[in-house]
Parts: C-alpha cells; sequence; structure tokens
C-alpha cells in the first residue's frame, strides 16, 4: 500500500469517527436525522462533482451510476437503521468496535473470493491483528451494561454491532465493484447514493413532516457537518480502492476505532480506558503490517 493511498484511508478513518461521535449524540432522534443528513448530503456535494471528474470517464457511467448508486443507497439505508438502533441500545464503544471489527474481516475475505484480489501473508496477519484489537477495543468488559448490572443474554451492542458489520461488507464489496467496474467518480457515486437515501428516507417517513421541522430547527448544525463528514470519509475510502485492494483498504480504515475508543472511554466514561489504549496500540501495530 503507497503512502499516499494510506493517508487517504487514515483521512477517511478521522472523518469517519467524527460523524459516528455525532450519530452516537442523536441516535434518539432517528429517521428525521437521517432524513436531513442525507439531504445535507446530496445538496453539499453536488456542487463537487463537476471539479471531480464529473460522472467518471467510463463508457457507460449513466447506466452504471444508475444501477449502483440505488444497489448502494438501499445498503447504506439498511447499515443506517442497525447502527442507529445499536447506538440507541448500546454503548458506543462496543457498537462501533464490534461493528468495524467484523465488517473489514468479511470485506476481506469476500474481496478474495468474489473480486479476485490477492494478498500476502504479512497483509492477512495484519488483517488478523487489527479485527481482534478492533474487537478487544470494544469488548473489554462485555458483560456490564451502562447500569452496572450483569446479564445472562447476549450484550444488544455485541449483536448489533455485528449486524451493522454485515451490513459494512455487502455494501463495500458492491460499491468497490461499481466504481471499478464503470470507472465512475467516487463523489458523483456518493451523490447519487445520498439522493437514493432521500427518496428512500421520505417513503418511510410518511405524516411525521412535523418531527422533520423539530429536528431541523434544533439541530441544523450537527445536520451540516454530517452532511460533510459522513460522504468525505466515504468519498476517501472509494478513492483509495481505486488505488489498493479493498482487503487491505477495509482494515486500514479501522484505526477510527481507536479515536471513537478513547472518546467512548475518556468523554463519556465507559471504562477502562488503559485497557482500550493498549488493543487501539494493537490496531496501529497491524496497519503498520499492512503498511510493509
Amino acid at each position: 500500500m503507497s503512502a499516499f493511498v494510506l493517508f487517504l484511508v487514515l483521512a477517511a478513518a478521522v472523518c469517519h469517527s467524527g460523524w459516528n461521535i455525532l450519530a452516537h449524540r442523536v441516535s434518539g432522534l432517528g429517521l428525521p436525522f437521517l432524513w436531513w443528513g442525507a439531504l445535507a448530503s446530496t445538496v453539499l456535494w453536488v456542487p463537487v462533482i463537476p471539479f471531480t471528474g464529473g460522472l467518471g470517464s467510463g463508457g457507460d457511467v449513466v447506466s452504471g451510476l444508475a444501477i449502483g448508486a440505488v444497489t448502494s443507497g438501499v445498503l447504506h439505508v439498511v447499515y443506517m437503521l442497525v447502527l442507529q438502533q445499536g447506538y440507541a441500545r448500546g454503548r458506543l464503544s462496543t457498537v462501533y468496535a464490534t461493528a468495524r471489527g467484523t465488517g473489514p474481516a468479511l470485506s476481506a475475505i469476500l474481496a478474495v473470493l468474489l473480486l479476485g484480489e490477492r494478498i500476502s501473508a504479512v497483509a492477512v496477519v495484519g488483517i488478523v491483528v487489527i479485527v481482534v484489537a478492533v474487537v478487544g477495543t470494544g469488548l473489554i468488559d462485555p458483560g456490564r451494561m451502562p447500569s452496572g448490572t450483569r446479564r445472562a443474554r447476549i450484550d444488544p451492542s455485541v449483536l448489533y454491532g455485528a449486524l451493522t458489520g454485515v451490513a459494512i461488507a455487502a455494501y463495500t464489496i458492491w460499491d468497490a465493484h461499481v466504481i471499478r467496474s464503470w470507472d465512475l467518480s467516487p463523489v458523483a457515486f456518493m451523490v447519487g447514493c445520498t439522493a437514493v437515501e432521500v427518496v428512500l428516507y421520505t417513503l418511510a417517513l410518511r405524516r411525521r413532516g412535523h418531527e422533520l421541522v423539530m429536528v431541523a430547527r434544533a439541530h441544523w448544525p450537527r445536520v451540516l457537518l454530517f452532511g460533510v463528514l459522513s460522504p468525505l470519509s466515504y468519498i476517501l475510502v472509494l478513492t483509495a480502492v481505486t488505488m489498493a485492494p479493498v482487503a487491505l483498504v477495509a482494515p486500514v480504515r479501522e484505526v477510527s476505532v481507536v479515536l471513537v475508543s478513547l472518546f467512548g472511554a475518556l468523554v463519556l466514561r465507559e471504562g477502562f480506558a488503559a485497557r482500550r489504549v493498549a488493543a487501539s496500540i494493537v490496531v496501529v501495530v497491524g496497519v503498520l503490517l499492512l503498511a510493509i
């Protein structure tokens, strides 16, 4: 992996951790916030398309954009809904770490099986190190809930995190395939996806217009920040997968877990800060193995 690709993916990790912290803070708002977030993402990034390669340079970019964006939009909506449910019912660091651990592991496996990618033995070791450390970052104390009580059943944070990971793997592989096959512009593709999300959220929000007004009045700064950071984090990743294997890009972007986990431990007081820092250092080791 080149230094430039590594920079793109690490920058994406910073943006991704930022909007996930934001999403956790407004997780109770549900669909109305997601609708505004998708609309803001579309409106703010449409003007950027002409300056980032237009729609793309492929022979049939319009068809590719239509097919790819519609399918990806559906997958991203599923991802967002599951993630929001997880944040509403579980701990930030556990949901995030479980999702970001299972997602790249599945993505790497599917990239090899479906996209025909090949990775070195050292890279495989790096992927394993990252996934184990990422999951460990959020599962320092999986049996204890925020209330301090113990539960015999599965921590919902882990369950929703794993489901989110499946959704991550699905859209990661599909999007990489679409971008490469039709040679689409990452910005145009992302705008197409968010436009589809607006339509889907609109269908789900029938007769709830008053909630949209309330969210806009109370949370418009957060909506705008989400509209910038969420697409930017993924645009950087999509750009990276045009230059490097998905099997390598997907795990490296999970450096964002380091930032989110530290935020959860130090700011939200979710506990075990020292252990989370140690697990985060292991993530960095895994990234270095992939960079070799």
